[in-house]
C-alpha cells in the first residue's frame, strides 16, 4: 500500500514547512510534552467543569444543573477528545502511571517519562484555574452560602463542596481501606481495557474504535463508583489538589486520602500490565 503525505494533500506555506522540520529535528521533546499538557488538560477541563455544574447547583439549589451522569459523560468524552487530538503527537500517555509503565515494561527513556509527568500535572493544574475563573462568581456565592448555614467547615473539602471542584476528597467518616480496594480495583480494571485497546493484535479495538472504548470504560467506573473515592490519574488528582491549595490555601490538602490518590493508580496499573501480558496478549495473533 502507498502511502500519501498530507502535504502533498493539501499543501502548506512554505515558513509552515520550515517550521515543522525545525521542530520535528530540534524540539520534538517539547511538542511532545506540550501534547501530554494538552490532553490532560482536556480531560480535566471536561470533568472539572461538568463537576463545577453539579457541585454548585447542589449548593446553591439550582435545579437540573449537573450530575453523576453528567460527569461520566464529560470525563470520558473529555478522554475521547484528547486521544483523538493528541494521540498522534505523543502516543496519548495523559497518565503518570503508564508512562511510568513504559519505562519499567517497554524502555522509555526515564527523562522523557519525568517530562511527561510535569506536562500531565501542569495541563490539569491549568484546566482547574481555568474552570475556577469561568465558574468564579458561582463559586464565591456557593462559599458564602455555605459560611451562612454554618456548614462551610463540614462541606467545603468534600466532592460535595467547592473545593470538590477541583482536589479530590472523600465523604466524611469514609474508611480508607474501603477506598483503597475501591481504587485499586477501578485503576486495574481500566489498565486492562487500556492495554487490550492498544495492542495492534486486538481486531475489536481498531484505531477508529480505540479512543471512545477507552472513554467509556472512564465512564463506567465514574458512574459506578466515584462516589466511593475514585482519582483514576496521579495528573488529575495532583494537578487539582495543586489548584486547590493555590486557590484556598493549605486547608485543601486532603489529609491522608491525599497520597492514596495520587499514587494507588500505579501499582494498579503496573498490575494490569503484568496481568494482559501474562494471560491476555498474544504476539501471535495475526492482525
Amino acid at each position: 500500500m502507498q502511502h500519501t503525505a498530507v502535504y502533498e494533500v493539501v499543501p502548506r506555506p512554505a515558513a509552515m514547512n520550515v517550521w515543522e522540520r525545525r521542530r520535528n529535528r530540534q524540539l520534538h521533546w517539547l511538542v511532545e510534552c506540550i501534547a501530554e499538557g494538552t490532553g490532560t488538560f482536556l480531560y480535566t477541563f471536561a470533568g472539572a467543569g461538568a463537576t463545577a455544574a453539579y457541585v454548585l447547583g447542589n449548593i446553591l439549589e439550582l435545579p437540573g444543573v449537573g450530575s453523576i451522569l453528567q460527569i461520566g459523560i464529560a470525563y470520558a468524552v473529555g478522554i475521547a477528545l484528547a486521544l483523538a487530538v493528541c494521540w498522534s503527537t505523543s502516543h496519548g500517555q495523559f497518565n503518570p502511571s503508564f508512562t511510568i509503565h513504559a519505562v519499567v515494561f517497554h524502555r522509555f527513556p526515564p527523562l522523557k517519562a519525568v517530562r511527561y509527568i510535569i506536562a500531565q500535572i501542569f495541563g490539569a493544574y491549568i484546566a482547574c484555574l481555568l474552570v475556577y475563573i469561568q465558574y468564579k462568581q458561582y463559586i464565591h456565592a456557593a462559599v458564602d452560602a455555605l459560611k451562612a448555614k454554618g456548614t462551610y467547615d463540614a462541606m467545603m473539602f468534600t466532592p460535595t463542596g467547592p473545593g470538590g471542584i477541583f482536589g479530590l476528597y472523600v465523604n466524611p467518616g469514609a474508611n480508607l481501606g474501603y477506598v483503597l480496594v475501591n481504587e485499586f480495583v477501578c485503576d486495574f480494571i481500566l489498565g486492562i481495557v487500556i492495554f487490550s485497546c492498544t495492542d495492534p493484535s486486538n481486531n475489536l479495538a481498531t484505531p477508529t474504535t480505540m479512543a471512545w472504548l477507552i472513554s467509556l470504560a472512564y465512564g463506567v467506573v465514574v458512574w459506578g463508583f466515584s462516589p466511593i473515592g475514585l482519582a483514576a490519574n496521579s495528573a488529575r488528582d495532583l494537578g487539582g489538589r495543586f489548584a486547590a491549595l493555590t486557590l484556598f490555601g493549605t486547608a485543601a490538602s486532603g489529609g491522608k486520602y491525599a497520597a492514596l490518590a495520587a499514587l494507588t493508580n500505579i501499582p494498579a496499573t503496573l498490575l494490569a500490565g503484568v496481568f494482559y501480558e501474562l494471560v491476555l496478549s498474544d504476539s501471535t495473533r495475526s492482525t
